[in-house]
């Protein structure tokens, strides 16, 4: 699922190049994460193009400075949220991301769970039905399709840190420090964002019955 990226030397050597066919890998494998991260510190959606138009052209400018003391795609990142951040205080959207947790509402209906009578207070009062395997074409690309639209269902914040940790790969260490949040908070949003999708696939294999 996703471009498939070549490994950072020959990127790096590619962009140094000026190679077009590198810098369009990077564009079709990373812009559409990119464009979900600058949205979160800027105000639109066109705000976040522009932000994304802009760091792409920092790298370009400065990819000699580049040292591999962390991976390229964290460095693209980082240049990313340094631009978005001063453009977020330019439109004067300076909320800290801390300070924008999920509210207190539980990431699963209660009602699914045993009450605190009964002889196993908390368990399931049903385990969650076993999806079916997704071997055929047809139902693999509408189990896609229903991931993508759940993501693009999520709060910003939740959005960015779920493609950080599940789509691009960042570590949980990179990810709070690309987006300035403790390691709590940066579980709580996972949590949910991971929860909210898992709900639309169940919705989907219940409606479906996971039929092609």
């Amino acid at each position: 699922m996703g471009v498939v990226v070549p490994t950072d030397d020959v990127l790096v050597a590619g962009l140094r190049a000026g190679d077009e066919e590198t810098f369009a890998c990077l564009l079709n494998g990373w812009s559409g994460s990119m464009l979900r991260l600058a949205r979160s510190f800027v105000s639109t959606a066109a705000s976040a193009e522009e932000v994304v138009q802009d760091t792409w052209l920092a790298v370009l400018q400065g990819i000699e400075r580049f040292e591999g003391r962390s991976s390229l795609q964290t460095w693209v990142y980082r240049i990313l949220v340094n631009i978005a951040r001063k453009r977020g205080v330019r439109e004067h959207r300076t909320v800290p991301w801390a300070s924008l947790l999920p509210d207190d509402e539980p990431t699963v209906d209660p009602g699914r769970f045993r009450g605190a009578d009964n002889q196993y207070p908390g368990g399931w009062l049903a385990f969650p039905e076993r999806w079916p395997t997704t071997e055929s074409e047809v139902l693999a690309h509408e189990v896609r399709a229903t991931v993508a639209t759940a993501i693009e269902s999520l709060p910003i914040r939740q959005q960015a840190v779920l493609t950080l940790r599940d789509i691009d790969g960042q570590s949980a260490e990179d990810v709070c420090a690309l987006l300035d949040i403790s390691m709590a908070n940066q579980r709580v949003l996972l949590h949910r964002a991971r929860a909210a999708v898992r709900g639309h696939l169940e919705k989907y294999f219940t409606t479906t019955g996971g039929e092609s």
